[in-house]
């Protein structure tokens, strides 16, 4: 998945960067890079999808009473 982003003239460097920082976070990318930074088991994969789905379980069933 490739990215562009043009600088436009006389655009502050610091500027840029942060519309950079931006489009990557929108994106998607950061997050997918942070998840395939380290690797981690498959068992230990699901265990973390299961403790989220149990934390949004309990977020919403707090939020209904």
């Amino acid at each position: 998945m490739g990215l562009r982003m043009r600088v436009h003239d006389k655009e502050p460097i610091g500027q840029a960067l942060r519309r950079f920082k931006k489009l990557i976070e929108r994106s998607g990318m950061q997050k997918e890079l942070r998840a395939h930074q380290y690797y981690e088991k498959p068992c230990e994969q699901r265990r973390r999808a299961e403790v989220r789905k149990q934390k949004a379980a309990r977020k919403a069933s707090l939020g209904r009473a």
